[in-house]
């Protein structure tokens, strides 16, 4: 039974060890992966980055971190708010009136040559927004899973030298009786 045991210890340890560096390994793949990414898309904070993100960005700034990411879709966002009199998608009107003001009334909307409502170009900017700040937002949480990746692959790895050297070290041998003393 003790050798079972003593078996059944070994083969723990090597599955956690495996475990812990191929998790260490992916979280490396993966945090280097969203950073190259994000540095080859270029983009550089302008002068209201540190302004608009409470100084988590400076002017001058080129993303390739998450975090970095994260703070310039707020930038996006308030240049949007401001680019659209402070209203958000849900509360612009589909349309345009003859005046320039927004309206959902399709009988209301200027029409173009062709008879077709104008759109509101400025609430289509939302759209554009949500999604370019969205896969900025998944950069962030991408680096966060990399991360978590990492440790856990550190808290698996120590785990199966912990159970090795449990294994190895003498917590089974045929000194020790059931009750764990000599």
């Amino acid at each position: 039974m003790r050798k079972l045991f003593a078996y059944g210890g070994l083969a723990a340890s090597v599955v956690l060890i495996a475990f812990g560096a191929g998790a260490i390994a992916i979280g490396a793949f993966g945090l280097a992966d969203v950073r190259d990414e994000l540095a080859e898309q270029r983009i550089v904070a302008g002068e209201d980055a540190p302004e608009l993100t409470d100084g988590r960005l400076e002017a001058g700034d080129e993303l390739d971190t998450g975090a970095e990411a994260r703070a310039f879709a707020d930038v996006m966002e308030a240049h949007t708010l401001a680019a659209t009199g402070g209203k958000r998608y849900a509360e612009m009107g589909r349309f345009l009136t003859d005046d320039g003001t927004d309206t959902s009334d399709e009988s209301l909307a200027a029409k173009t040559a062709d008879g077709r409502p104008v759109e509101n170009g400025l609430r289509n900017m939302w759209v554009t927004e949500t999604a370019l700040s969205t896969a900025l937002n998944t950069a962030f949480f991408a680096e966060r899973v990399a991360i978590f990746s990492i440790v856990m692959g550190v808290a698996l790895l120590l785990t199966g030298i912990g159970f090795l050297v449990l294994t190895l070290g003498g917590a089974l041998s045929p000194g020790l009786s059931r009750r764990g003393t000599a």
